[in-house]
């Protein structure tokens, strides 16, 4: 991996659910990045509601992450 590609990751980053993530498929967030918001697929091991503040745990590909609820 290229210094510049490691910048571009969203791992790490906060995001809102805006689509439901259920149990068996994808849902949707919204995370900022590289100074601005991208959405992304989401997969989550547990549901997440809409409005959820996740954070992305890591990449399944280019536009589809991981994400888990942010400690409250």
């Amino acid at each position: 991996m290229r210094e510049d590609d490691a910048a571009q990751t969203p791992v790490g980053a906060v995001g809102t659910v805006t689509v439901p993530i259920p149990p068996d498929g994808p849902g949707e967030v919204l995370v900022s990045v590289r100074g601005g918001s991208e959405v992304y697929a989401a997969w989550s091991v547990t549901p997440i509601g809409r409005g959820t503040r996740v954070v992305v745990v890591d990449m399944i590909s280019a536009r589809s992450v991981r994400v888990e609820p942010l400690p409250t």
